[in-house]
């Protein structure tokens, strides 16, 4: 049986055609729920509670006219009550809704301070993980490079990771092939070309050959985004300017050391050299790609096989977070959470100006924009299939590619979907989109004609 066919799967629960009232599997079950007067249900686990004491009830009561006749005599909140003397409802009921015992409970989780990494960090402070059962350590890391190693030798049970690593971890680009898996997005958008104070007058890409820029990683969605912009403009990414990587917690400060005259990274950074005065944004990434993924949740393949039940835990600890963090009236909050040392070091009001998407832009003007950054934990598969392109676009991985089955082997809308759903979130129904790039249209079906579109390439 694998992690999710199985008798306890939310969309068979859903199934309840069986009763008079229409909300159960069976009349028997609609009995035991005589106490709730067959309303709707008001959670999961009020949905499970209902499932388990209805089979102790069953078991103990095989005759349908015996068991309707005890629960007619004491009621059924009684009938419940005495039930929990004889057997452990509660226990019961929390391994059913877990869908199994969780393997492992003590995880280590690895993290980057950034503010792409909200979901994983907020879910140990706000009690997202302890909700779902897991007593999860999360680690502050110095860079991706150092993450990839990290969970790679097994030192993480999963990580923080750009949406494009787990693509080139599987296909051996940068390290070798390991078979990894990305089950949730963990924000969209949320990034910005940060330019030096000194170069307010030259906001025209057209001005930049020579400019040295950082990005945080070579399997970046930052390095596909500053080399689609500045390729658009007409500048050659590998000739006329210098792409080098730097971890995002050094970026301002080679900023302000003018080792660099800008950047294409994640925020809290772009927000901190504006709070610095040493640097100015000079686009938002959500005004290349409404709604672009960022940073993921990923685990290897191995710990997803291996450990399925911890590992539907987890992913449905950072569904929930990340449905939290997506609702504004939540940031504020969330932003006092994640500020402490120990997570993003970062002054409140800095994390505030991102989140609320209210900020300065360090050219005098306070900007309005509450989709700087978002939360949505859908790993849409024809997202995979872009950064493919441009993988192969920029000569990280060479041959033919089958862009689909990597996409659905990596990005696993189907585990997502129904996690979400156990989370009380309403999944899409495919796990493909077209969408714009810099207003040219992304076909998922055709990414061979989309590269060859390119003038500017290394294939």
């Amino acid at each position: 049986m694998s992690t999710f066919d199985n008798p306890f799967d939310p969309e068979r629960r859903l199934d309840r055609t069986g009763c008079s009232c229409g909300r159960h599997r069976s009349q028997a079950e609609h009995d035991a729920q005589l106490a709730l007067q067959c309303a709707p249900i008001e959670s999961e686990d009020k949905r499970y509670q209902g499932v388990v004491a209805s089979a102790v009830m069953r078991a103990v009561f095989p005759k349908d006219a015996a068991r309707r006749a005890f629960l007619k005599s004491v009621g059924a909140s009684t009938a419940l009550a005495v039930l929990s003397q004889l057997f452990p409802l509660k226990t019961a009921t929390d391994v059913f809704a877990q869908g199994g015992a969780i393997e492992k409970k003590d995880l280590k989780v690895g993290f980057i301070p950034i503010t792409c990494a909200t979901p994983i960090i907020m879910a140990h402070p706000m009690g997202f993980y302890s909700k779902h059962g897991l007593n999860v350590e999360v680690i502050k890391t110095a860079g991706w490079a150092v993450i990839r190693d990290k969970t790679l030798n097994k030192e993480y049970d999963a990580a923080h990771m750009l949406s494009p690593m787990p693509l080139a971890i599987t296909l051996g680009a940068g390290s070798n092939p390991m078979p990894y898996t990305m089950p949730a997005v963990e924000n969209i958008n949320g990034q910005a070309i940060t330019l030096a104070t000194k170069h307010k007058d030259k906001n025209d890409p057209k001005f930049w050959k020579g400019f040295k820029f950082a990005v945080p990683f070579d399997y970046s969605m930052h390095n596909y985004l500053l080399r689609y912009y500045v390729a658009e403009h007409g500048i050659d990414p590998d000739q006329d300017i210098q792409i080098r990587a730097v971890p995002p917690p050094e970026m301002v400060a080679n900023l302000r050391a003018d080792n660099i005259d800008g950047f294409l990274g994640p925020d809290p950074f772009n927000q901190r050299a504006v709070y610095d005065g040493v640097g100015f944004i000079h686009i938002l990434s959500k005004q290349l790609w409404e709604g672009h993924p960022c940073c993921a949740f990923a685990a290897s393949k191995e710990f997803v096989t291996t450990m399925p039940n911890t590992y539907a835990a987890l992913l449905k600890s950072i569904i929930d977070a990340t449905a939290f963090a997506h609702k504004a009236e939540n940031r504020k909050e969330i932003a006092a959470a994640i500020a402490p040392a120990n997570y993003l070091n970062q002054p409140e009001i800095v994390l505030e100006q991102i989140l609320t998407g209210t900020y300065a832009d360090g050219l005098g003007n306070v900007k309005r924009d509450p989709d700087r950054i978002d939360f949505d934990p859908f790993p849409w598969q024809s997202f995979a299939v872009w950064i493919l392109t441009q993988m192969k676009r920029w000569g990280q991985i060479k041959g033919d590619v089958d862009y689909k089955a990597v996409a659905e082997q990596v990005y696993l809308a189907t585990d997502t979907a129904k996690l979400m759903k156990e989370v009380g979130l309403a999944p899409p129904t495919t796990s493909s989109k077209s969408f714009k790039v810099m207003g040219k249209e992304f076909d998922p079906a055709k990414p061979d004609d989309y590269l060859k579109s390119f003038a500017i390439k290394r294939v």
